[in-house]
């Protein structure tokens, strides 16, 4: 009777130690779920803004603008393409 007593003391404290160890666990990976879902929320939020910059970056005038300003380019008017067709001709000429 004793050896019996024994055996489901041992049973009783291990299923205690795996009750206690499991509990943790789901709160460890709980926490970790937790925290993937606030880093999903906000990567979501970077992505709806960065599309809205590049959507407001991708108008008309603000690509015309950058064309302006950073390489340097003019709207063709007659005039200019006049003078391009001139080179394009004379270069052409040039070489024969």
């Amino acid at each position: 009777m004793a050896r019996l007593n024994m055996l489901l003391l041992f049973l009783v404290l291990g299923s205690g130690l795996l009750l206690v160890r499991n509990a943790y666990e789901a709160r460890r990976l709980f926490t970790a779920l937790d925290r993937a879902h606030t880093e999903a929320q906000r990567l979501e939020a970077d992505s709806q803004r960065l599309q809205a910059e590049r959507h407001a970056q991708a108008t008309n005038i603000r690509v015309e603008q950058v064309a302006r300003q950073r390489l340097q380019m003019k709207t063709i008017t007659p005039a200019l393409r006049q003078s391009a067709d001139d080179r394009a001709a004379s270069a052409s000429g040039a070489k024969r």
